[in-house]
């Protein structure tokens, strides 16, 4: 399927590695040019460089969106070489291990800052542009948290629930401007880096040592779910691809959960 994606200028924040590397090849590979943000030059590079092995365009944009300075160096970047972008796909985000009795307010705040402030900050910048246009995307990475909570990462988990709630009043807010705005709330899903600690986790709880066998109690443990296992990062981002494209106009103001149908409610 043509996702009429090709030439569109696209940002995923957060795209040096995991879901966010996933989103942008995928977008790559339909056409699209894609700027990998991260805070780190060499795994962003890397990852510009496998798009571009792979016949894609992608330029880099480097900055710690969870300041002003460094947001602002992301978008003056952005705009002084593609002179804005079509879509925003705001993936970056942090959190830390911690429960109710750990974690103290000021990380509350600092979290927020890192997984919501940050998409407000990027949309600000990027947003004039894209409206003189008059087309274009933003996309939220949630998760099935923001609905489903449990008792640990509190302080995520808010953070995740309060993206859906922008979601919904950015769309508003751009009423009949030719910009949708939509959610994506992933379940668990198998990144590299979620792998090596379930690799660890699987050492003190006896689950053996090959994936297969790892995935089906990491599944069971920590998302059970009517699939019957974790989800893949290309999953996401072939969700992502297609809320991006021209193809999905009517999608405005939506969550749409790629989770394995662990999320044990109708939305």
């Amino acid at each position: 399927m043509d996702l009429h994606l090709r030439n569109k200028r696209v940002l995923v924040t957060g795209s040096s590695s995991g879901i966010g590397a996933a989103i942008a090849k995928a977008l790559a590979k339909e056409g699209a040019i894609v700027v990998i943000h991260g805070r780190k030059q060499e795994q962003a590079n890397k990852v510009a460089q496998e798009i571009s092995n792979d016949g894609g365009q992608a330029f880099v944009a480097i900055g710690d969106l969870g300041t002003n300075e460094g947001a602002n160096q992301v978008a003056e970047k952005i705009l002084s070489t593609l002179d804005g972008v079509d879509i925003l796909v705001n993936n970056a985000g942090s959190y830390e291990d911690r429960n109710w009795i750990t974690s103290k307010p000021e990380e509350w705040a600092e979290v927020y800052n890192a997984n919501v402030i940050s998409m407000v900050r990027v949309i600000q910048l990027l947003l004039p542009r894209m409206k003189q246009l008059g087309w274009g995307r933003i996309i939220q990475i949630a998760s099935g948290l923001a609905t489903q909570p449990n008792a640990s990462l509190p302080d995520y988990q808010a953070t995740k629930a309060a993206t859906l709630n922008l979601t919904v009043s950015l769309a508003k807010d751009l009423f009949q401007t030719g910009i949708t705005v939509n959610s994506v709330s992933p379940g668990l899903i198998a990144t590299e880096g979620a792998k090596n600690i379930f690799h660890q986790i699987a050492l003190h709880k006896g689950w053996g040592k090959e994936w297969p066998e790892i995935e089906k109690h990491a599944m069971e443990e920590y998302w059970p779910n009517p699939t019957g296992r974790l989800g893949r990062p290309e999953e996401i981002a072939n969700m992502i691809a297609y809320l991006a494209s021209p193809l999905a106009d009517y999608i405005n103001g939506a969550n749409i959960r790629v989770d394995g149908g662990g999320v044990a409610a109708i939305n």
